[in-house]
């Protein structure tokens, strides 16, 4: 079966590689939804860790061998971003884990924070470069919008890198696994909307000072500080949400 490129299709074939990432998935709910089985190198390690475990799978082509394969597999034939996660498992939480396809891989991470609330954990390889802005801290050139917007939720972890030679076709870029584990308190101390709205306005300029960027939203007293100095890969997710904080206060008293 040949890898489609619509569907950013690169199948991993390293047996270690699928039972390593299989594993890293310390799985808190008890429940596993794996996001793009493909010929199932992955899922047949997967189900060795729940029973309580689905497969999500749009290539038609993909469906009969996953179902001549793992015979009682439940698949869920649809596109993943399209899902209502909440009926997936409606009596709980589950990990997602998955070789993502690359063409979606940033929207998959967005899904996953809109549903946050069903998703303690997620687990998979992305594109290298992707993998490493997830989980890169202020200061690093990596670190930018979804930097901020998931770890404001989730504790990230890099745990390897793989290889072109280990999928059939080969991509043209490094693959990096990493694991993203909910915090127990996922809940800002601010407006979520107003916070990922000040993120993505201060890294549309990320090379100037944020009290440039920010002179429709504060005034210039306040501007004028020190830590206005800075730019926004120089922030934490705490100081975000302690600008949102102040934003807020400030337009409530106009």
């Amino acid at each position: 079966m040949k890898a489609k490129k619509r569907f950013g299709q690169h199948f991993l074939v390293n047996e270690e590689i699928a039972e390593r990432i299989a594993l890293a998935a310390q799985i808190p709910s008890g429940k596993i939804v794996e996001i793009g089985p493909g010929k199932g190198v992955m899922t047949k390690y997967l189900r060795k860790r729940t029973d309580e475990f689905k497969v999500v799978e749009l290539d038609n082509d993909m469906i009969p061998i996953l179902k001549s394969t793992f015979k009682g597999l439940e698949i869920i034939h649809a596109d993943f971003l399209k899902l209502e996660l909440a009926d997936i498992f409606p009596e709980g939480e589950f990990t997602i884990i998955g070789n993502y396809p690359y063409n979606i891989s940033s929207q998959i991470l967005f899904k996953m924070l809109d549903w946050k609330t069903h998703v303690p954990e997620l687990v998979g390889m992305f594109q290298k470069e992707v993998a490493e802005r997830v989980v890169s801290g202020p200061g690093n050139k990596d670190y930018g919008v979804i930097s901020v917007l998931i770890q404001a939720f989730y504790d990230g972890e890099y745990l390897f890198s793989v290889g072109p030679g280990n999928f059939s076709p080969p991509p043209r870029v490094q693959s990096g696994v990493i694991r993203l584990t909910r915090k127990k308190d996922f809940t800002l101390s601010c407006d979520e909307q107003a916070f990922k709205r000040l993120v993505k306005m201060t890294f549309s300029q990320r090379r100037k000072m944020i009290r440039n960027t920010l002179k429709s939203e504060l005034p210039a007293e306040i501007l004028a500080g020190d830590f206005y100095r800075q730019r926004p890969e120089q922030l934490s997710v705490d100081d975000f949400v302690k600008i949102t904080k102040l934003i807020t206060q400030l337009k409530k008293k106009l």
